[in-house]
């Protein structure tokens, strides 16, 4: 572990990896996921662990199961950058820019860390009614 390495409690290294609680618990608990144990006996997590793990993505099975939903039958659909992601609690702030406008939906943080939205991606707004949903593109 580098010396200037962050240490990381548990819970912060989920929302980190976009996974739930029980499951970083089951990968400390595996060996998966390496940790340094303070002397209180809680476990923490370099930051630098983490890096092998963002990278993975969504494992096959998950792609599949979403695969369906890939046709959207909306038709008021709108293609353009991601500007900024705020996550607080349950909820996700989603800014998109669309050419010189800006569109902002609000979304559950779940769906926003499933398609790991980040700042510059390209990203797709649906509207529908008064609801605004985001698709990454």
């Amino acid at each position: 572990m580098p010396y200037a390495d962050v240490l990381l409690k548990p819970s912060q290294a989920a929302i980190a990896l976009g996974v739930s609680y029980p499951t970083l618990k089951q990968w400390i608990l595996s060996g998966k996921l390496k940790t340094v144990k303070t002397p209180g006996g809680h476990h923490r997590i370099p930051e630098s662990g983490l890096q092998p793990l963002l990278k993975t993505g969504p494992s096959p099975e998950r792609r599949r199961s979403r695969e369906r939903f890939r046709n959207v039958s909306g038709r008021n659909q709108l293609v353009g950058v991601i500007d900024e992601v705020k996550i607080s609690g349950l909820l996700a702030q989603v800014k998109l820019k669309i050419g010189d406008q800006r569109i902002t939906s609000i979304i559950t943080a779940d769906a926003a860390r499933e398609m790991q939205l980040r700042k510059g991606q390209t990203a797709g707004a649906l509207i529908k009614s008064t609801e605004v949903m985001i698709v990454r593109v």
